[in-house]
């Protein structure tokens, strides 16, 4: 498969981060706990010991203090001076934003403990690029490296999906085209400026990280024992046509034809359940409070939509791995 490179940051997502840098100064002290409770069951992958490592860690991040913008700029001025040791205070004093982001990326085929690992990745690399000059938060600009690393992981180890040559080489140049403009204007670029500089629409930048977000999203484990994987269990093994590959027939395409099949309620559950449509991936519990249903009446329809979506995809003849 085609490795990803790095990707910077858009509007959108410098919105996003800065949410995420609210919440993380509005959990000082009480993130232990919180994020004790959500790991209670490991992710496929984290054993007895390796949750009990995770959990002393957590603890011992959560009685770090946060910085303020001051404190930001002091420490990256002597940061920009060679000082270890700022560096090191500015890594530990945003861990635990790591977590906050991390906990987002569960169930998505790595263990925590690598989320939080290629997380603190994406940290220290913002922490090397970041230009205090330009006047900006440095966990607003941290977010989108933190989830950068995490998502490019996901989609670098799962290996489960393939993307065409043609395909990688524009992903890839929209993620570089995006670093460099992060760098010339010290903020994250409008999906305009970045079109301008690709010199495509602002409509192909959309799509393109759309894909990007969707690569890892099809990727989610599904069921009880999670050890099925959406494409897994709506592809099977059948096989698509020469003549639908020579039509550049897309798998986006495609899934929007099936869904449209499902009964609305079916529809927006699994697209809620797997991150499709632009909806984030919610759990059993979160869609059915959405709904106002029990965590067991939401899997019953899940199970019922999948079922349709197997039946669909065997009467088109499709591949997984030869449409990706």
């Amino acid at each position: 498969m085609d490795t990803v490179k790095d990707e910077e940051p858009d509007e959108q997502d410098q919105e996003e981060a800065a949410v995420e840098e609210d919440d993380s100064e509005e959990d000082d002290d009480s993130l232990a706990s919180e994020e004790l409770d959500e790991i209670d069951e490991p992710e496929k992958g984290d054993d007895g010991a390796e949750l009990d490592v995770i959990k002393s860690y957590l603890h011992e991040i959560s009685h770090t203090s946060l910085l303020t913008f001051e404190e930001e700029q002091i420490l990256a001025e002597k940061i920009e001076k060679g000082d270890e040791k700022a560096r090191q205070q500015m890594i530990e004093a945003n861990l635990r934003l790591v977590v906050n982001i991390g906990k987002r990326y569960l169930n998505r085929g790595l263990p925590l403990a690598d989320i939080i690992e290629e997380g603190n990745i994406g940290l220290m690399k913002a922490v090397e690029k970041f230009d205090y000059k330009k006047g900006f938060r440095f966990s607003t600009y941290a977010s989108w490296w933190i989830r950068q690393s995490i998502e490019r992981a996901i989609i670098n180890q799962t290996k489960t999906i393939r993307l065409p040559v043609h395909v990688a080489e524009h992903i890839n140049r929209f993620l570089s085209t995006s670093e460099m403009l992060i760098q010339e204007l010290g903020r994250e670029p409008s999906l305009k400026e970045i079109a301008d500089r690709l010199n495509i629409s602002t409509e192909d930048v959309e799509d393109l990280k759309k894909l990007i977000r969707r690569t890892y999203s099809l990727e989610t484990p599904v069921g009880d024992k999670e050890a099925n994987i959406l494409m897994d269990i709506i592809a099977d093994n059948t096989i698509m046509s020469p003549s639908q590959m020579a039509e550049g027939i897309s798998m986006r395409e495609e899934i929007d034809k099936w869904l449209i099949q499902l009964s609305d309620k079916q529809r927006e559950v699994i697209c809620l359940r797997f991150g499709l449509e632009g909806q984030e991936a919610m759990t059993l519990e979160e869609i059915g409070n959405r709904f106002g249903l029990t965590r067991e009446r939401i899997r019953q329809i899940e199970v019922i939509a999948l079922g349709k979506l197997r039946s669909i995809i065997a009467k088109k003849s499709i591949k997984r791995d030869e449409v990706l």
